[in-house]
């Protein structure tokens, strides 16, 4: 970092530091994610201004050279990256078994490091880590869309006694590729009906969200009264 800047090179920052975070930022805000235009531009021109901010107090009158770790700056930046890492906590929203948000939140904390790095002048670095964040948020997302998951879901049947079996339904189920955990089955009226639970787990893309071929298929089975799929 260098201890005196001009209007120019602060000029250049800042420009590089807008632009920076209003790419990522439309990235995120055309598919419908919180942390949008606004936001990141922000984010990042407030992290690029502590830095700046910095630069320009390190060409202070009067201190020599040496005395310049006595100055502590680094604090102030290191006070953004501590306010971050509230905003960001505060964008983690979690609903039972689903955790959303995690990635607004690295998202913004992404953003900080570039505008403190765009605001420190280290003007090559700060394009590499832009170029770096907008193939994470867009190729890895298009592969991670693609590429085969775990998946789970509760399966429920209400089985009359002219239905399948047990071990008929496990058998279709796990040749469906479907495999099981935590069965239960719960006897109504003397044992006429049945109500069956189960975890069902496959690998398959998260576009698919449709349930798997199998579920339709035991609808229409005589004696199966109601089915339900909880994905």
């Amino acid at each position: 970092m260098s201890t005196s800047i001009d209007w120019r090179e602060i000029g250049l920052r800042l420009f590089l530091t807008l632009i920076a975070g209003a790419l990522i930022g439309f990235n995120r805000g055309e598919h419908g994610h919180p942390a949008g235009l606004r936001t990141t531009t922000l984010v990042c021109l407030a992290a690029s201004l502590s830095m700046i901010q910095v630069n320009l107090l390190l060409g202070m009158q009067g201190r020599p050279a040496t005395s310049l770790v006595m100055l502590d700056l680094m604090r102030l930046p290191l006070g953004i990256l501590s306010g971050m890492g509230f905003i960001g906590a505060g964008a983690i929203l979690r609903k039972g078994e689903m955790i959303r948000g995690v990635t607004t939140a690295a998202t913004l904390w992404f953003v900080t490091m570039m505008g403190l790095l765009f605001g420190g002048g280290q003007l090559m670095l700060g394009i590499v880590a832009l170029l770096l964040g907008m193939m994470v948020l867009s190729v890895f997302k298009w592969v991670e869309r693609r590429a085969p998951q775990d998946r789970e879901a509760i399966v429920k049947l209400e089985v009359g006694s002219d239905g399948p079996k047990d071990a008929e339904i496990i058998s279709e189920l796990q040749a469906a590729g479907l495999s099981l955990a935590k069965w239960s089955v719960v006897y109504r009226d003397q044992a006429q009906r049945r109500e069956l639970e189960c975890v069902v787990h496959w690998r398959s893309r998260p576009l698919d969200a449709l349930p798997p071929g199998i579920v339709e298929r035991l609808a229409h089975r005589t004696g199966v009264l109601r089915i339900e799929w909880g994905g």
